[in-house]
C-alpha cells in the first residue's frame, strides 16, 4: 500500500461564500487525493473528520456544489430588537427575555443568554478604563448606602447601612437604619465624624435624591437638596459627586459595603437595630480596622494613626441642631392623627381638639394642653397604623363619646372592650314582645 504523501494539504473550515456548503470542493479534492495515495475510506473519514458514508458518496461522483437549507430559529426575528435593547439593560438576558415574550417569543432563556453573551463580552472589552485614584491623608472620604435582609428578633426585615470609608487609611464606619431618608443620612454623618474624630476636606457621593435634586451633566449646574447642603456647609465639607453611571469612581466605599455585608453580617441575627449597631461598631474596631488591607498592604488603624488622624478637621466646635419639626393637627372623629401618611391613635377625649405634633428622626410625640403626651416610635414606610402601647386608662372614660353621644367602637382598641356578654335567645324574644305591645 502506498504511503500517504506529505504534499496533501488538509482543508480548513469553509468561510465566506463557502459557508453553508455541506461538502466544499477542497474537501472533495482531499478525499480523492488521499484515496489515490492508498488510504482506506475509514482512515480518510477519520483524517478529515467526516462520516465514512460521505467518503463513499464523493468517491463515486464528480464534484457538484451542495448547500444546506438555512435553519430559521425562533430568536432570529427578534435579533434587531435585541441588538439595540441589550446595551440599555446592561445585557441582562432575563430582562430581554421578559420583553420579547410580550412580542411573541416562545423560546427559552438559554437561547437568549447565548445570543447576548458575545455582545456582553465585546462591550466589556470596550469599557473606559478606571484607574485607581489615591488621596492624601485627610483629603477625601466616600459615602454610600447598602441594604440587605436579616433577622431582627423574630422578624426578617430589610436593613439599610450607612457606610463611610476614609480614602487614605481605608478605615470604615457602618451604621444601620430602617430607611435611607435624609434624617438617617445626616445622622450617619454625625456618627461617622464622631467615630473618626473629625472630617475630611471632601466627601464623594453618588447622586441620590437626598443629596441632588437635579444635575445637568453638560452645564455642570446642580440643584442641591437644601437641607443636606446646609448641613454640609455647616461642617465645611466640600461635596463631590460621581458622574452618572460611573459609580465605580467611588470604588473604595463600594468595596466597603460589600465587605460589611459579607464579613460583618453574613449569617448573623440580632435582637434589634441597637444590637446590630453595637456589633457593627465592635466589628469595625476589632476586625475591619485591624486587618491588613489588600490594596495598601497596611493595617487601617496603624495607617490612620501614622498619617491621617492629625489631618482630619475637627467638627466639635458646636453640634448641629437636630432634625425635627413641629406641627399642629385637629384630631378627627376616629382619634387617629396622621403624620407622613401614617396614623397614630390618641385619647378619645382629644377628638375635635387641636394637638401639637413633634416629629423627630425616630419618634412622634403628640400632646394636647396639660394632658400627658403620647409618644410613638416613628413608623417606617407609608399608610400604616401605630399600635397603642399605653395603659387602657389613658383613653379616659369610654361610656360615651366626646360630645355626649353613644360610645364608638374602634377595631384598634378591641383589647380594651373586654368580652361581650352572652345572653340566651329567649331574652331577645321577650324584649321584642315588650316593644311590640
Amino acid at each position: 500500500m502506498e504511503r500517504e504523501s506529505s504534499s496533501v494539504i488538509l482543508p480548513s473550515a469553509p468561510t465566506g461564500a463557502e459557508e453553508g456548503a455541506v461538502i466544499h470542493e477542497h474537501v472533495w479534492g482531499a478525499i480523492r487525493a488521499l484515496f489515490e495515495r492508498g488510504l482506506s475510506k475509514s482512515a480518510i473519514a477519520q483524517r478529515l473528520g467526516i462520516d465514512v458514508k460521505t467518503v463513499r458518496k464523493w468517491l463515486l461522483r464528480a464534484w457538484t456544489p451542495q448547500r444546506r437549507r438555512p435553519v430559521q430559529r425562533p430568536l432570529d426575528a427578534f435579533e434587531p430588537f435585541l441588538r439595540n435593547r441589550a446595551p440599555e439593560v446592561g445585557f441582562n438576558a432575563m430582562v430581554l427575555l421578559r420583553e420579547i415574550r410580550t412580542q411573541g417569543y416562545t423560546g427559552s432563556y438559554q437561547a437568549v443568554a447565548r445570543k447576548v453573551q458575545p455582545w456582553r463580552a465585546a462591550a466589556a472589552r470596550d469599557l473606559e478604563p478606571s484607574p485607581r485614584f489615591e488621596t492624601e491623608p485627610g483629603k477625601q472620604a466616600q459615602v454610600d448606602w447598602g441594604s440587605l435582609g436579616l433577622w431582627l428578633g423574630e422578624q426578617f426585615v430589610r436593613v439599610h447601612m450607612f457606610v463611610m470609608v476614609l480614602g487614605y487609611s481605608r478605615r470604615i464606619f457602618a451604621k444601620a437604619y430602617r430607611n435611607e431618608r435624609l434624617d438617617s443620612l445626616l445622622d450617619g454623618h454625625a456618627a461617622a465624624f464622631s467615630h473618626f474624630g473629625g472630617r475630611t476636606t471632601t466627601i464623594l457621593y453618588d447622586n441620590p435624591r437626598t443629596i441632588v435634586l437635579h444635575k445637568n451633566e453638560e452645564t455642570g449646574e446642580i440643584v442641591w437638596n437644601a437641607t443636606f447642603k446646609d448641613r454640609m456647609d455647616f461642617y465645611g465639607v466640600d461635596i463631590r459627586l460621581c458622574r452618572y453611571y460611573r459609580a465605580q469612581t467611588k470604588g473604595k466605599v463600594e468595596n466597603g459595603v460589600k465587605y460589611v455585608k459579607r464579613n460583618a453580617l453574613a449569617g448573623r441575627r440580632f435582637a434589634c437595630v441597637d444590637d446590630l449597631n453595637a456589633w457593627l461598631l465592635e466589628w469595625s474596631l476589632t476586625i475591619a480596622d485591624q486587618r491588613v488591607h489588600g490594596t495598601t498592604h497596611e493595617v487601617p488603624s496603624a495607617r490612620f494613626a501614622r498619617a491621617e488622624a492629625a489631618a482630619l478637621i475637627s467638627v466639635e466646635q458646636r453640634a448641629p441642631t437636630p432634625r425635627e419639626r413641629f406641627e399642629t393637627r385637629c384630631v378627627p372623629s376616629d382619634a387617629f392623627v396622621v403624620v407622613d401618611t401614617n396614623r397614630y391613635p390618641v385619647r378619645l377625649e382629644w377628638v375635635g381638639r387641636r394637638v401639637d405634633v413633634h416629629v423627630t428622626a425616630d419618634a412622634v410625640v403628640i400632646a394636647a394642653g396639660q394632658d400627658a403626651a403620647v409618644c410613638y416610635e416613628r413608623i417606617e414606610g407609608r399608610h400604616q397604623i401605630a399600635r397603642w402601647r399605653a395603659a387602657p386608662r389613658h383613653f379616659g372614660a369610654r361610656s360615651q363619646g366626646p360630645s355626649g353621644g353613644p360610645p364608638r367602637w374602634d377595631p384598634s382598641f378591641i383589647d380594651i372592650l373586654g368580652e361581650v356578654e352572652r345572653r340566651p335567645l329567649e331574652d331577645y324574644d321577650a324584649l321584642l314582645e315588650e316593644v311590640m305591645r
